[in-house]
């Protein structure tokens, strides 16, 4: 009796409604910068007015965590943790027990279901925490009103599985290959009928000769497979899944239990990185994501009812401008080659040392050295990090340099832009020395990119939307890791392990 009091209390104190939603559903656009809201706010008639208008709304939302990508940003949403805690550094990074590059998903011990055959599939495994999807699963042990779903939906792997978690009922996501929604052993033997059912009618031959803007796609349907992420079709499709997942899984629908629906919008990031932020591509995808939006809220509240879901939405990461446009607005920025600055670096290190392969792996984490030949050469490890530190700040429009064991230590600038790197970096997993380059520079060869912890990068839209969220406009700073502790609050869950964020209490109706 006293811990019922208790709860009671607590949920008076804080304003949190006695009845938890039937139906979560968190939507992410993928490469979508915060303020892509306001810069088309007049050509939103649809589902992004709905939100703006009777969400609440936060317009300072920042990811406090380098680098931006797709599957660090996925990783933090629901499990309110950084990548340092999550071991989700990156899309990929450089795995030194393997000797080999992995992805964020990679699992050897799994294999594809719905897709070519023998492929390999994916996993949350890698994810080092839970998520709120986890709590929920592991809070409904042992009850009788039922178990949640937990499901999660994206054209990528990485988008789908990371969102919903360890202990997820599925998550699928768009082979390029076969043109299917395709998922992983990990979950379950087989494909649920369901899902062979919607493959089955070919959902992405119907795109084949449409038109948008002046693009239209190919005829031709292995390439068109591999062209829809790129076109606002691709959002269609998953938008489809979404609804057929709401619908054969009866999402939303049992009286006492609150299900998980995790939806990722990739195909903005995939225009987003061709076409840049500035681009009318974009600009139609947004508008085209406002229709798409409408429809997938439509869904939801018929499935668990009108003022039974609570929905949120957000993105994973922004984007920089193209150089070349900000040139030309006399604007900073520009491109350097990809690997100038490991080429500084071996070169430094040969000079130092002697010649080898010095660096063993270039990624988006980082450089990360060959640890057997500087144990052969009977270096100091930290020796080598400082003389590769000191040739990669000798390259143009390198902005900072961080080694291992400035990280470990804590021996940096005591900055934002300090504090998110080192928020970003994992013992085992990261690199041995990371390299930023100025604002609005980039490695890439020709459009734009994203990685960085500056604004343009880490500012991204965060809207809460449900029966119990008090609406309006929320100027404050917040980090998206308060986006996990806040939803197991009103879910009256545990907060997610890892989880390093505050409860956004000051929008929940009292």
């Amino acid at each position: 009796m006293r811990k019922l009091l208790f709860v009671l209390l607590l949920a008076a104190g804080l304003g949190v409604a006695s009845a938890k939603p039937k139906l979560l559903v968190t939507i992410v656009l993928d490469q979508f910068r915060s303020d892509y809201l306001t810069r088309y706010r007049g050509d939103y008639h649809a589902g992004f007015d709905t939100l703006l208008t009777k969400g609440a709304v936060f317009t300072n939302a920042q990811y406090e965590h380098f680098p931006t990508v797709t599957a660090a940003g996925h990783s933090t949403i629901l499990t309110g943790a950084t990548p340092a805690v999550s071991g989700i550094i990156g899309n990929e990074w450089f795995e030194r027990q393997s000797g080999r590059k992995v992805t964020s998903v990679f699992d050897p011990l799994t294999s594809l279901l719905g897709g070519p055959l023998g492929a390999p599939g994916a996993s949350p495994r890698r994810l080092l925490v839970d998520t709120v999807g986890d709590e929920l699963k592991m809070a409904a042990s042992g009850q009788t009103v039922g178990v949640p779903k937990v499901i999660g939906i994206s054209l990528k792997d990485r988008a789908a599985i990371l969102p919903s978690g360890h202990m997820a009922d599925a998550a699928y996501w768009f082979d390029t290959t076969s043109g299917r929604f395709v998922s992983s052993n990990y979950y379950f033997a087989d494909l649920p009928d369901w899902v062979k059912e919607f493959d089955s009618g070919k959902p992405a031959d119907q795109y084949a000769g449409n038109t948008w803007l002046n693009h239209t796609m190919t005829t031709d349907l292995k390439k068109l497979y591999a062209d829809l992420d790129a076109s606002p079709f691709g959002n269609e499709l998953v938008e489809a899944m979404a609804e057929r997942a709401l619908i054969s899984e009866q999402l939303g629908e049992r009286e006492g239990v609150t299900d998980l629906l995790t939806v990722s919008f990739s195909a903005n990031d995939y225009v987003g990185h061709q076409m840049g932020p500035d681009s009318e591509e974009v600009h139609e995808m947004c508008v085209r994501t406002d229709r798409l939006l409408a429809r997938l809220l439509r869904a939801v509240d018929t499935a668990a009812g009108e003022g039974n879901a609570l929905v949120v939405l957000t993105a994973d990461h922004g984007v920089a401008p193209v150089p070349e446009v900000n040139q030309a607005r006399r604007m900073p920025g520009g491109r350097i080659d990809a690997g100038a600055v490991a080429k500084a670096v071996e070169a430094a290190l040969a000079r130092k040392y002697g010649e080898g392969a010095w660096v063993q792996s270039d990624t988006e984490s980082g450089l990360y050295f060959d640890q057997e030949l500087i144990a052969r050469h009977n270096l100091d490890r930290a020796d080598v990090e400082r003389t590769a530190e000191a040739a990669a700040i000798t390259v143009a429009h390198v902005f900072r340099v961080y080694t291992r064991e400035q990280l470990l230590t804590g021996a940096v600038a005591r900055d934002q832009v300090s504090q998110r790197v080192m928020n970003g970096y994992n013992q085992e997993r990261g690199a041995d020395l990371l390299v930023l380059l100025e604002p609005y520079w980039i490695s890439t060869k020709s459009a734009t990119a994203h990685l960085t912890p500056f604004s343009y990068d880490a500012h991204v839209p965060l809207i809460f939307l449900g029966a119990d969220i008090k609406a309006g406009r929320y100027d404050q700073r917040v980090a998206m890791n308060d986006v996990a502790p806040t939803l197991a609050t009103i879910l009256e869950v545990e907060t997610p392990a890892g989880s390093v964020g505050r409860v956004l209490s000051e929008m929940f109706a009292q």
